[in-house]
């Protein structure tokens, strides 16, 4: 079997370019290399002193754990060392993250991160992932970027993509031309391409929501869950309930098996959880290149105008006729008990 790496991959891929110069590939090879050291860590987790918390409470108001300060780091610093890149927001960080040199400030390319999606997973074992999004830079380079480069909405994503850190190490992601896994070879120590043109199944059996906040949900969302807990086999139900509580991890399942991720807005967080830069815009982008759809419940994921670098969205991924029959629900039946 002929392998083929990332670089080869995105090298290949060039020529659909014709103003290609090779930036975005000088940028991806940085982040493949980034990929792999968090990897190394996160596999040996148990045995060195990078678990737990370090006692802060980063810019979302949460707990930072040791690794998610790693990953933070580790991504910037590979990132901004490309040149290409010429600033990063990151989950981790309340500003905009820049660097002093030069020719980092010449970068055409900023990106928005989530360093270590699912990060309290980490002490028992459970897939985490890491969460990109790559936009074109609207301001003049040789400065440093401004808010207007990272607040663009989803539809103007150069590419998106995730490292999921499983039982194998996979990185996928999209440029606008389907949706493409590398998963990590150890032995050789490169990404080598697994899943070719990755789609999403129009319907699955599989939905993913914490059931515990159940009772705060829209009236909506809950008649949907009630809906894919009835006896009907005619039209194969009850659906499956899974969910690992790391978006990386439950979406990669639900795009390769068919499935719904459903994270609503509810009482004490009347504006959604998740973050519209660094989770749904880049997760949104993926669905939708691989058949899928992503939504808020009212509106596109993508469409949306962001209006500052945290802000949250409610958020349903998945298949597309899934997600359709649930925005009805929404629709029919909007309030908050």
């Amino acid at each position: 079997m002929n392998l083929i790496t990332l670089s080869e991959f995105i090298l290949q891929r060039q020529v659909e370019y014709p103003k290609a110069k090779g930036e975005f590939t000088r940028l991806m090879h940085h982040l493949g290399v980034a990929a792999k050291i968090v990897h190394k860590k996160v596999s040996k987790a148990g045995l060195v002193d990078i678990l737990g918390s370090i006692g802060n409470i980063n810019v979302q108001g949460e707990d930072q754990k040791k690794l998610d300060v790693f990953a933070h780091e580790e991504f910037t610093e590979m990132m901004l060392a490309s040149e290409e890149c010429c600033g990063i927001a990151s989950e981790e960080s309340e500003q905009i993250v820049c660097s002093p040199n030069p020719h980092t400030k010449e970068g055409g390319y900023v990106i928005c991160m989530d360093p270590l999606d699912g990060s309290s997973n980490i002490d028992v074992n459970v897939s985490v992932g890491t969460i990109f999004s790559i936009y074109r830079r609207l301001s003049r380079r040789g400065e440093n970027p401004a808010l207007e480069d990272f607040l663009q909405p989803g539809d103007e994503q150069v590419a998106a993509g995730y490292i999921i850190y499983g039982s194998s190490t996979m990185l996928v992601y999209t440029t606008g031309k389907g949706v493409h896994g590398f998963t990590l070879d150890p032995s050789i120590g490169e990404f080598c391409l697994s899943n070719m043109d990755m789609k999403t199944p129009k319907k699955g059996k599989i939905y993913s929501t914490n059931q515990g906040n159940f009772a705060h949900y829209p009236e909506g969302i809950k008649e949907y869950i009630r809906y894919c807990q009835e006896d009907d086999p005619a039209s194969k139900r009850p659906y499956t309930l899974r969910y690992i509580g790391s978006l990386v991890a439950d979406f990669h399942r639900n795009m390769l098996k068919g499935g719904i991720y459903i994270y609503p807005e509810t009482v004490s967080n009347p504006n959604g959880k998740l973050r519209l830069l660094y989770e749904c815009n880049p997760i949104a982008f993926l669905s939708e290149q691989s058949g899928g759809k992503a939504s808020t419940g009212y509106e596109r994921v993508l469409s949306i105008k962001p209006l500052e670098l945290h802000q949250r969205i409610p958020f349903i991924v998945g298949s597309a006729e899934m997600v359709d029959m649930l925005e009805k629900f929404i629709q029919e039946k909007s309030s908050i008990k």
